[in-house]
């Protein structure tokens, strides 16, 4: 048994965060990444967990402490990490060629032993695997980029991959300074919450709080390869074929083929949950399909490839895409008529464009406008300066605006449904998360600001300024993106008279908001100028016919000009 004491991990430069709960005490037995205490910034609340497992020994922190990185939180009684002397610490990769699983086993064997109990010590290294960790999502990710090399030397906190979902990118970073004795990935391939990426050398009395070994029983295996360990799902590993071991040398059942064509069967394609999702939603027949990814495996960019083939030759893909038949655009080359700088376009750009040609074929969109005077709401905006200084906040249109917008939701709940089964059923919404446009150097990402109903004007303005700042950063995380039930897109600081968003399936309804102008409004006896800002409402008319939208578009537009109305 030895003592080790956990301290504050990086809250994102966050410095003397006040601690506002204290969750275990002296005696208590304490798991892998339970909670420790809450600590509450002037912008967030986080829980630090625990990056060690044991008993409490001490608690080295009150209510009301100020803390910041690296301050000790609590000591903890652990286990002595066990290291078998006779087993180096940077195994090779297992030269065994992999042999056939019976139908119900859900993983393949580890590609390394397990350490063996020969040698009790704290002093000597310790060989321990470092896990994606709770990525805020349970599908499949794209691992983008491996940022270490073997053999290099680490720090705590130092980046090890970069991750990249939908619309947002990561960072998993080292739990301990080591060395980096064998990487289990490859970069390209889709991991998620689990799967093992690398193996670390720590120093025995600094093990690191990282996932142990996986055991033959868990479902996030890796598999071995002639450069290293590519890491597999459970779903690749159930589509991947197996290779005998008769008739394959070590390195071949390493690197399994791409499964053959089927015709009729899609299932047998080697591809995550993903791409299986989006080629449902285009109708795209998986077996025909040809992977470009590791091991044959078929990845995003192959279904927008299969897509462009079958438009150029003016085929329908079958499905979502029947009917659609739209022909190419040619391809021109236009350095002929003078210089060009071709640059490739992001990830995040390119899954907006699928996004929006998605939404723009399957959504018959009908646009609304109409006008608000926001001349009080200025008013009392600008008498909220001074305090809004001491708050150390910053108070822009966008908080009234979402909650005007929850509160003509609300009294019309049809605007925050959406269909289902095929059509048959409308869902109601019973809670109200609205997503705000944010335009950001990589691309437009929506941040989802929850219960806006139920929040002060106050708290809704640090929370934009908050989850743009993030979104600008790549510092999203899944959920954070999920959930809306209606989408505000507001182009008030660039310009223009008004504009027809596309709505954001499956919502139904999406507003948007552009640059308020002074007008002469004739008030019943004479011309005064008043600022109206433009809206502009586009609707699913599936769901909303032009009475519901009128509705609520009148509803909002009466909450903007008089926003007493907002607390009735």
């Amino acid at each position: 048994m030895t003592n080790k004491t956990i301290t504050v991990p990086d809250i994102g430069g966050a410095e003397g965060a006040e601690v506002v709960e204290v969750l275990v005490a002296v005696g208590d037995h304490i798991e892998l990444e339970q909670s420790l205490i809450v600590l509450e910034s002037d912008k967030a609340s986080m829980e630090i967990p625990a990056s060690e497992a044991g008993e409490v020994v001490e608690v080295r922190v009150a209510v009301g402490d100020q803390l910041s990185e690296g301050d000790a939180v609590v000591v903890v009684k652990t286990a002595v990490a066990l290291v078998d002397t006779e087993t180096p610490s940077a195994s090779p990769p297992s030269t065994e060629p992999l042999t056939e699983q019976p139908a119900d086993a859900t993983v393949l064997a580890a590609a390394t032993p397990p350490p063996s109990a020969s040698t009790v010590t704290s002093a000597e290294p310790t060989v321990t695997r470092v896990a994606v960790p709770d990525i805020g999502t349970d599908g499949d990710v794209d691992l983008v980029e491996i940022a270490v090399q073997v053999g290099q030397m680490v720090e705590e906190g130092e980046s090890l991959v970069v991750l990249e979902s939908d619309k947002a990118s990561m960072e998993v970073p080292s739990p301990a300074a080591g060395k980096v004795l064998r990487l289990l990935v490859e970069s390209g391939i889709s991991v998620r919450e689990g799967v093992e990426l690398l193996e670390l050398e720590v120093a025995g009395n600094a093990a690191a709080s990282v996932t142990p070994p996986m055991a033959a029983t868990e479902s996030t295996p890796t598999v071995p390869s002639s450069t290293g360990t590519a890491s597999a799902t459970t779903e690749e590993k159930a589509s991947a074929p197996s290779t005998p071991a008769s008739s394959a040398s070590a390195a071949d059942g390493a690197k399994p083929a791409a499964p053959e064509a089927s015709a009729d069967e899609s299932s047998n394609a080697y591809a995550g949950p993903a791409v299986r999702k989006l080629a449902r939603e285009f109708g795209i027949p998986l077996a025909q399909v040809g992977g470009s990814g590791p091991r044959g495996r078929i990845v995003k960019e192959d279904l927008h490839a299969f897509v462009k083939q079958a438009l150029s030759q003016g085929q329908a893909v079958s499905g979502a895409m029947t009917g659609t038949g739209i022909p190419a655009i040619p391809e021109i080359d236009f350095s002929k008529f003078g210089a060009v700088d071709p640059q490739p376009r992001s990830r995040l750009d390119k899954l907006t464009a699928d996004n929006m040609v998605r939404a723009w074929l399957n959504v018959p969109h009908v646009t609304q406008f109409d006008d608000a005077d926001i001349t009080d709401l200025e008013s009392f905006r600008a008498s909220l300066k001074a305090e809004a200084e001491r708050r150390g906040t910053k108070i822009t249109p966008m908080p009234f605006l979402l909650k005007a917008c929850a509160v003509a939701l609300n009294a019309n709940p049809k605007l925050k449904s959406s269909l289902a089964d095929g059509g048959e059923t409308l869902v109601y919404k019973h809670y109200c998360h609205i997503g705000m446009a944010v335009d950001t150097p990589n691309g437009l990402v929506v941040p989802v600001i929850r219960d806006v109903d139920k929040k002060s004007i106050w708290e809704l303005s640090a929370e934009v300024i908050e989850l743009a700042g993030l979104a600008r950063d790549k510092k999203l995380k899944p959920d954070q993106m999920q959930g809306g039930v209606f989408s505000i897109s507001s182009l008030g600081g660039i310009g223009g008279r008004g504009f027809t968003p596309i709505v954001n399936a499956p919502e139904v309804a999406i507003l948007g908001v552009s640059k308020s102008s002074t007008q002469p409004i004739w008030d019943g006896s004479q011309f005064v100028p008043r600022s109206m800002l433009p809206l502009s409402l586009s609707y699913d008319h599936r769901v909303i016919n032009g009475g519901d939208a009128g509705r609520f578009l009148t509803e909002l537009v009466g909450l903007l000009s008089d926003i007493r109305r907002m607390m009735m």
